[in-house]
Parts: C-alpha cells; structure tokens; sequence
C-alpha cells in the first residue's frame, strides 16, 4: 500500500468537509420567487450573457458587478445600509438563474447584508480623493472585490479553495527561484510566496483580477470576512495603497514565469479534484491507497474533462463570435455606414454579407484547426497525478530564471522583423480587399473584424492546451503565422480590451434597459403574488 503525502491527506478532509456541508439543514426558509417572473428574468440575462460574454465560471459575478454598480449608481451610498437592500439583490439573482430557487436560506440575506455595509463603510471612510478618473477607477475596483465576496457568501468555494491551497502548498516547495533574480532586484524573497498564489489561481481555475484580489486581501488579513471595527477602519483609511500594492504584485514583470510553470502542470490537480468531487470519502480512502485504482480512476476523470473541454471550445467560440457580431461588428457596420456618407463611397449589400461573413468563417476556421492533447499526454498526467498523491523520495523541482541576454542589435533586429510581419500582413489584407474593389471604409472595418476574432480564437485555441503537459513543437508553418499573425492578434487584444470601456451597446443596456426591466420583473412577482392572495380568498 502506497503512502500518500500529508498534503493530499489534508486535501481528503477538506473535501470531506465539503461535501458535509452540501448537506440540506432541517427547519432552514430558504428564499422563493416566481418561477414566471424568474422565467423572464433568465431570458434577459441568457441576451446578457451573448452580449457581456466571459469565461463561463466569470458570468454570475459579472452579473452581481453589474447589479451592484446600478445600486451604488449615483454614489449616495447611505442608502444602502438597509436590510431591502441585500434581499432585493439576492431576489435579482436567484430571478436571473445565477443561483437556485428555494436553496438559499434567508439567513444569507444578513450575511450579504453585512458584507455590503462593510465595502460601504470602506467607501466612506476611505480619506483619498474619490473625484475624477482614479475616484472612479478606486470605487470600481472596490465594488468587484466586494461582489466576489458576494458570491462567495451565496455560494462558498470550499472546494475549489482547498484545491489551490493544496497546489500552492506543493508550488511553494517545488519552485525555485535563481539567485541572480534577487541580485538583480528583479524579485524580493517575500514576494516569492505571492507570485506562487497569483500563478496557481490564474492556472487552475482561470480566476481574474478581482477575484485574485479578494483572495490575497484574506491572504493578508486573516481577519477580512469578519473584522472588528477598529480592523476594519484601520484597513479602510489605507485601501488605495492595498489595492495598488496588489495591482504591482498582478502586473509583476515575472509573474508569466511562474504562470507558465504551473500552467504546464495543473492538470493533475485538476483531475484529482475531480475525482474527490465524485467519489465517496470510504471509497476514495480504499482507492487512493491503491495506484492501480487511483490510475483507473485518473483516466475515467480525464476522458471525461476533454469531453467537456470540447464542448467549452464549441460554446466559446459561438459565445464570442455572437459577441463580438452584436457588440463590435453590429457598432462598426454602422460605423461603416457614417463613414462611406462622409467620403461618399455607396454600400453594396455584397460587401455588407462580406463584412459579416469573413470573421465568422474566420472563427470556424479557427476552431476547426484546434488541436486537443495526444494520446501521450494521459500517460504523463497518470506519472504526474502519481508524484503528487504519493511520497516521494525526491522532488521534482521547476525553476524560475531569466531569460538569456539579447544584445542591441539582436533586439533592434527581432523588433524589425515583428514590424515587416505587421506590414506584410496588414498590407496583404489591404491588397486583397482593394483587389475585389471593397469601399476604403469596409477595407478598414474588416481589417479590425479580422484583427479582433484572431483574438478572440486565439483564446480559444488556448483554452485547448490547458489539459495539456507534454512540451509543444511547433514546425516551421507555425513559426511563419507567428510572425504574420501575432501583430493583427495584438491589434484585436488592444481592441477588445478599449471595446469593454466604451462599449455603446452594454452602456445602452445598462443605463436605459436593465433597472426598468429589474423594476418590470420585481412589479411582476408582486402581481403573481397579490393574485394568488386573491385566488386563496376565493376558496
């Protein structure tokens, strides 16, 4: 019988723990709404989703995001100190299908509660200047934080908690740093620990900014999801230098080094939360001492992750393409059709269909040519999955280092090249659109069309590697895309990421469509209640 680590003992109880804890508690009023109203609701929010599109885990937060900036719209935030306030959210929520009716109990309502006075009780007590771009910029970033507490209060990530903290504790004995970082200044020993954490939330489950954030501030402050007032006044009047201490640590020049290592191997862990998600405390205790049966149950876990890997590709790629054609693509043909009335070029229908065509056969093509992991790549997870389960008697080890040193000239060189390549490429889109006689403003439309589903596929294509382990070879096909391809990805990178600040269409919805209709829906719940008062009289 094989000896399993101390860390995976500890990863079983806190699985344990949380299956415990699914368990429903007798006598608990769990909150209801109308399944009409709801119904509506969730329609509402499914157009949202095509519009607003995310990774798919992002999409309730991003909804209790935009919840929450409508309630605080207007900065008067003494008015949201009241028991109405946390309920009418969750109602929201729950209306929305984010989370399940008639499964929260009311109870939550005051926890919620108490994290919204909490971030409100930040806002107004925080000394700094909260006007112009940075007031802003401050208050947004707060209100992110404060809606992955949210969440995590309505549904806690015990689960996915334990797994980070379980491939984080085996990173931090596994990563070395080179000595020549820390004589260079590149990297303090403090921080190590930090990037390390950044890096496994970032691979494992493709966590974001703010919930990254939230999670270094309990990283920091134990204290955080229940301080005393002096705490938390104390933490108030120096938010802004917390959040900006956080931003350094997320933008650290090093920090893609530590992603990519374990990016490269956060597979087994995946695979073996899966595993612990599906079996049994007992069963699992017997199997894992077995690596014949842990193996077994390794592959079972795999084969059925790269199923619903394919599926997340095929959602991905039809969620950001219907994006990008509402959001993006539907904007710029109306901004073609401004531009050919001011140059005085006519639209032709032809060319129009062409206009929406081109990117969307693009992205087929794109998913189409995506390439999942080999045959070989299940051996080495298994090998993988095996060195973390059981003891060892050496460790295996990754380090980080710098890159060689590159002189002028050979950076001078490499950075002409990246610019011939943005030249040639761009300019044989230029050509083959002027060849079939398109109009300069549908030329200029599609190179930006192009530009932003490379991004968008690129991503994707991305996605498809993350089960991977095995090194990547790229031939030399490869090499020259890179260097013809990489300039129009970087163009749709810096467009898409401008897009999501000005983004007419999602500021439309927001300011003019979303609180009538939250204020329709709630009107409508009402009235299916006063009804059905109204019926139970008549009986």
């Amino acid at each position: 019988m094989q000896e399993i680590t101390q860390f995976t003992k500890d990863l079983i109880k806190k699985y344990a723990n949380w299956q415990q804890s699914l368990k429903p508690h007798g006598g608990e009023t769990t909150i209801h709404v109308d399944e009409v109203a709801s119904k509506i609701a969730a329609f509402y929010e499914q157009i949202r989703t095509i519009i607003d599109w995310k990774e798919e885990h992002l999409m309730r937060r991003a909804a209790i995001i935009r919840k929450l900036k409508r309630k605080f719209l207007d900065f008067e935030i003494n008015n949201f100190t009241n028991h109405e306030s946390a309920e009418s959210l969750i109602l929201e929520l729950i209306r929305g299908g984010f989370f399940p009716n008639n499964k929260i109990v009311e109870s939550k309502i005051g926890e919620v509660q108490k994290v919204i006075d909490k971030y409100v009780f930040i806002l107004k007590n925080n000394p700094e200047n909260k006007q112009g771009k940075a007031g802003l910029q401050f208050y947004t970033r707060l209100l992110e934080i404060a809606a992955c507490e949210i969440e995590e209060t309505l549904a806690p990530s015990l689960k996915e908690m334990a797994l980070i903290e379980y491939m984080f504790s085996q990173m931090q004995q596994k990563i070395k740093v080179s000595e020549n970082i820390y004589e260079k200044g590149l990297l303090k020993r403090e921080e190590v620990d930090t990037q390390i954490y950044i890096a496994v939330q970032e691979s494992l489950f493709k966590l974001d900014e703010p919930i990254i954030s939230y999670n270094l501030i309990k990283y920091t402050y134990p204290y955080w999801n229940n301080p005393t007032e002096d705490e938390l006044l104390k933490v108030s009047q120096n938010m802004h230098s917390i959040l900006h201490s956080i931003e350094a640590q997320l933008a650290h020049p090093l920090g893609r080094k530590f992603y990519s290592i374990c990016e490269k191997h956060d597979t087994p862990y995946l695979l073996l939360g899966d595993i612990l998600f599906k079996e049994t405390p007992d069963r699992l205790n017997v199997a894992i001492h077995d690596p014949a049966q842990l193996e077994a149950l390794v592959k079972e876990a795999y084969i059925k992750r790269l199923a619903d890997l394919k599926d997340k590709i095929k959602r991905a790629a039809v969620y950001s393409t219907t994006s990008i054609f509402i959001t993006k693509i539907l904007s710029l043909v109306i901004l073609e059709w401004i531009l050919a009335f001011l140059i005085g070029d006519k639209l032709n229908a032809i060319f129009l269909v062409a206009d929406i065509l081109i990117p969307t056969l693009l992205m087929a093509f794109l998913v189409a040519t995506v390439r999942l992991p080999s045959k070989k790549n299940l051996s080495l997870v298994i090998l993988e999955t095996m060195k973390i389960v059981y003891q060892k008697e050496k460790m295996d080890t990754y380090e980080v280092k710098l890159a060689r040193q590159r002189s002028v000239i050979t950076r001078a060189t490499l950075s002409f090249i990246y610019l011939l390549g943005a030249c040639v490429s761009f300019g044989a889109l230029f050509w083959i659109f002027e060849y079939f006689r398109f109009p300069i403003a549908s030329i200029a439309i599609n190179i930006l069309f192009i530009a932003l589903i490379l991004f968008a596929g690129t991503a994707v294509r991305t996605r498809s590697r993350e089960l991977s382990i095995e090194e990547e070879h790229e031939g030399f096909l490869e090499f020259i895309s890179d260097i013809l391809f990489l300039p129009l990805t970087g163009v749709g990178r810096w467009l898409s990421n401008t897009w999501r600040q000005y983004n007419a269409i999602t500021a439309f919805l927001n300011a003019l469509i979303d609180m009538p209709f939250s204020t329709f829906v709630e009107f409508l719940e009402r009235w299916r209640y006063f009804i059905k008062d109204k019926k139970e009289e008549m009986r």
